[in-house]
């Protein structure tokens, strides 16, 4: 008996309830295979795979990517907007404050959202993020040499 496929990033599109265009799985792929990219990172690796695309496209396609929930924006105060393909998990992320490097980190505690706010002030909290900042070990080992 064979496992079961992956859905395809077409099927992911779809179920999202996005018409499916050959930018919208680039961009999507792009974004997945890369590591926080920038809007001009996320446009050139989309023109790689089908050419030309404007900027203004890819601002949009991401628009829908995110609120449709297959695409998560990140924004670091001081830092334009990146993007990243993990998504649902509720982790939160390691910033450089020298070289602007963003990592992953999961939860420190417990289950999404991963905090308990002294005063929700009767809000249904789902979600919490948390950057964490400092040096990456290349800075730091950088600023000790």
């Amino acid at each position: 008996m064979t496992s079961p496929q992956p859905p395809s990033t077409a099927d992911e599109l779809r179920g999202a309830g996005l018409r499916v265009t050959a930018a919208r799985v680039a961009l999507l792929e792009t974004v997945r295979q890369g590591d926080h990219l920038g809007v001009e990172a996320i446009a050139s690796g989309v023109r790689e795979r089908v050419g030309h695309i404007s900027l203004q496209a890819v601002y949009e396609a991401l628009h829908a990517l995110t609120t449709a929930g297959l695409v998560r924006r990140i924004e670091p105060p001081g830092s334009p907007a990146r993007f990243e393909g993990r998504v649902g998990d509720n982790h939160h992320h390691l910033v450089c404050r020298s070289c602007g490097a963003v990592f992953d980190v999961d939860c420190a505690v417990g289950h999404a959202p991963c905090l308990t706010a002294s005063d929700d002030r009767g809000f249904a909290i789902d979600e919490a993020e948390v950057i964490y900042w400092g040096l990456c070990p290349d800075c730091s080992t950088a600023r000790t040499a």
